[in-house]
């Protein structure tokens, strides 16, 4: 029913504005008593599918990735599509408006989708007071820094978020791999980013022992667009750093082999969607297989059907993400997907 009849007619509208409409009915469908009925329809519930990774149980490895809630405002809502974690930011410091609109472009021709929101949020103290209210789901804190801050100053930005997000989220992500904030992607060099993540990790430890729980697990969200020498790089500072573990991939800015009119494909910001799928597989197989498995991978890119989340996860990937496909495909995905895991592990 979503592809034939819902879809089209959200696509018929501007991108942002369906985005804001759909939290709507959601968060209305929810409080009139339908969250159970998404969860019967949408959610697999199989201790099969469990999985614990970087010290996290996982009721299923199928999450919503960064950038859908990215306030913290639907979380509890969007857990009954069949999620087993999901993933809210990327949160700043203080609130920015994100960049001038138009900044989100459907490319239905290649299934996919570009952005160049620029970390639109209400800052991270507004997500924490929403997280208060936060259920049973996982929660993972995708943290980065204000359009404005220098990326000299830049570990300031991720610390605050780390400080302010800590009581409330399982696990952190540290996000320098958005092309849409200006010099950001500067920070994925090995010299800035080892000290970022070294900062991160003696924060952690601290609010770790002084509220004396467990120290959240930290991952790297990386681009796709990086070299076979720099993602050398990113395994030798995951080990040198002794973080938890590595998202891949981010969107990307190659605007290869695309079927959209110029028009749209010569938007700037971030792709997303099925162009990206291979290049993300790739990464992923790369950085575990050089590596030789060393830490854990979610694999985020080009999701759009069962196939595509098997072809991750036997690239090396632990948990996935989706994001663009949960878009184009509907909520309906992620019980194809886990029910396909299911699958698997009874041939």
């Amino acid at each position: 029913m979503y592809k034939l009849l819902i879809r089209p007619m959200l696509f018929l509208l501007d991108p942002e504005r369906v985005h804001h409409m759909t939290f709507a009915l959601i968060r209305f469908s929810s409080k009139i008593g339908f969250s159970k009925l998404f969860n019967k329809m949408y959610a697999v519930e199989d201790p099969r599918l469990e999985r614990e990774v970087f010290g996290l149980n996982f009721k299923n490895p199928v999450g919503l990735a960064a950038g859908f809630d990215k306030n913290a405002e639907l979380y509890n809502e969007l857990s009954h599509f069949g999620f087993g974690f999901i993933e809210i930011g990327t949160l700043t410091p203080k609130p920015q408006p994100g960049n001038p609109k138009k900044r989100l472009f459907r490319l239905k021709a290649d299934k996919a989708i570009i952005n160049r929101m620029g970390f639109n949020n209400n800052g991270v103290l507004a997500a924490a007071e929403e997280l208060k209210k936060r259920h049973k789901v996982l929660i993972g804190g995708n943290i980065g820094k204000n359009k404005n801050t220098p990326n000299a100053e830049a570990v300031k930005d991720y610390m605050i978020c780390m400080d302010v997000l800590f009581d409330h989220v399982d696990y952190f992500v540290v996000n320098v791999s958005s092309p849409n904030t200006p010099g950001l992607r500067e920070l994925q060099d090995k010299v800035p980013l080892t000290a970022l993540l070294k900062e991160l990790k003696v924060e952690n430890s601290k609010l770790s022992k002084r509220k004396g729980v467990k120290i959240r697990p930290i991952l790297l969200k990386i681009a796709p667009d990086l070299t076979d020498d720099q993602l050398m790089d990113i395994i030798a500072i995951v080990k040198d750093t002794k973080i938890d573990g590595v998202i891949a991939t981010n969107t990307t800015i190659d605007r290869t082999r695309l079927k959209s009119d110029l028009i749209l494909t010569e938007e700037k910001g971030g792709l997303s969607g099925k162009p990206l799928r291979d290049r993300s597989t790739e990464v992923i197989r790369f950085l575990a297989t050089n590596s030789n498995k060393a830490f854990p991978i979610i694999g985020v890119g080009g999701i759009h059907s069962a196939e595509d989340a098997l072809e991750k996860l036997e690239a090396g990937a632990d948990l996935l993400q989706l994001w663009t496909g949960f878009i184009y495909e509907g909520p309906a995905l992620v019980g194809r997907i886990n029910k396909a895991i299911l699958e698997r592990t009874m041939q």
